[in-house]
């Protein structure tokens, strides 16, 4: 299998007297689905920030399918590195409907009602095709968000804590449909969760995070 990230020595210090992120060391590969599970202020959402070229690096190295992206020095754009970010608040366009939610950002017009079509089959939103977000529920949001999320196929797809503002039930229905929406795509998958039964069902390999460095 192919790496898709590679994470060496990476450290983020937000001042000079307080690292957010020390000495942190991860490979990915092709298909892999992974966590990161830990307190709220861990740093688990600001590696994914670092990932995603929203934050410069302090010290070490992030390579996207052996592309150098982040170093001390160097920044490749977050719109050059073909990595998704899903987020708690789901961010979804109100003035759009779902179908062009989950276009957004496709490029080739000949391809978008195929994509969004697939998507919407695989998620099971296809009767939400025309409606806007503010006309569906927290999880049919959800849903929504991850299928925009996969539009673009990325090369790598990170979720933040997606789940948590979703009642128990939803949740775990959820995770059992979308683990399998993942997996018959072989989508590579970078969650952060502090929740471990989420974290065990949605992903194959689970890592403890806490006061910004890895557990061994």
């Amino acid at each position: 299998m192919n790496n898709i990230l590679e994470i060496i020595n990476l450290s983020h210090a937000y001042s000079k007297n307080e690292n957010s992120i020390t000495g942190i060391n991860l490979d990915i590969q092709e298909g892999e689905r992974v966590s990161i599970l830990g307190p709220s202020g861990c740093g688990k959402s600001t590696l994914l920030r670092l990932i995603a070229g929203l934050e410069k690096p302090s010290q070490g190295e992030i390579k996207i399918k052996g592309i150098k992206a982040s170093s001390r020095k160097n920044l490749l754009p977050p719109e050059k590195r073909n990595v998704g970010l899903v987020v708690q608040d789901k961010a979804l366009f109100p003035h759009l409907s779902v179908y062009s939610n989950i276009c957004f950002g496709i490029k080739k017009n000949k391809t978008k009602d195929d994509i969004a079509s697939e998507l919407l089959t695989l998620f099971k939103i296809e009767n939400l095709k025309s409606k806007y977000p503010h006309e569906i529920s927290g999880g049919e949001q959800q849903r929504v968000a991850l299928a925009r999320s996969l539009a673009t196929n990325p090369d790598l797809l990170m979720l933040d804590e997606p789940f948590s503002a979703l009642d128990k039930d939803l949740k775990e229905t959820l995770y059992s449909e979308i683990s399998l929406v993942f997996s018959e795509r072989k989508s590579t998958i970078l969650l952060v969760t502090h929740d471990q039964k989420e974290a065990e069902l949605m992903t194959e390999r689970q890592i403890m995070m806490e006061k910004g460095s890895f557990l061994e």
